[in-house]
């Protein structure tokens, strides 16, 4: 499979959104974008949202007008899949920051980028380089408390593009649930 690498051009996507509008990473040319992929039946997705540590790192990356893309990757019969609705309702209640929530059901986006864990951050730069691939910390639990003394790995790389430099930690072992892809893989 021709999957995303760091340090390469990030694969096209074009994928359908909570609200029924496509969406594609070539709508945002000329910006930072930031991939994360979710799904809210998750442990590890729920640690960094019920510690509102997800919702921080997207109103920080919105404030640099960074553009947030969560993905849901997860297949409709999958028991944790939500309809777009539920997916957005969820979003809101969490208080979520994100640019657009995509519907990646068919996994096509996911599948590009390799993604394997909820969640599974990436990082595409505004030339549309890929600069980041990994997890959002370097604390791979399920435990809430860990959030505090994590190192936030998407906070540091926004920082270094920011700043002009070149991303420090470019690639980290994701962590999480496992991407719940359809079987048509």
């Amino acid at each position: 499979a021709n999957t995303a690498a760091v340090g390469q051009p990030a694969p096209a996507f074009s994928v359908t959104d909570t609200g029924g509008k496509a969406v594609s990473l070539a709508d945002f040319k000329g910006k930072t974008v930031v991939l994360e992929w979710v799904n809210p039946g998750c442990p590890y997705v729920r640690k960094h949202y019920d510690s509102a540590n997800m919702q921080a790192t997207q109103k920080g990356a919105a404030g640099q007008g960074v553009v947030w893309l969560a993905v849901n990757s997860t297949a409709t019969g999958h028991y944790d899949y939500r309809k777009p609705a539920e997916m957005a309702a969820w979003m809101v209640s969490q208080k979520a920051a994100a640019t657009h929530t995509l519907m990646d059901s068919e996994g096509r986006a996911g599948r590009a980028y390799g993604a394997r864990t909820t969640p599974h951050m990436y990082i595409v730069d505004a030339k549309g380089v890929l600069v980041y691939a990994g997890g959002i910390d370097d604390k791979p639990t399920a435990n809430p408390a860990d959030v505090k003394t994590a190192k936030n790995h998407v906070n540091a790389a926004l920082a270094d593009i920011a700043a002009g430099r070149p991303v420090t930690q470019a690639a980290t072992r994701p962590y999480g649930c496992s991407v719940k892809y359809g079987n048509d893989s």
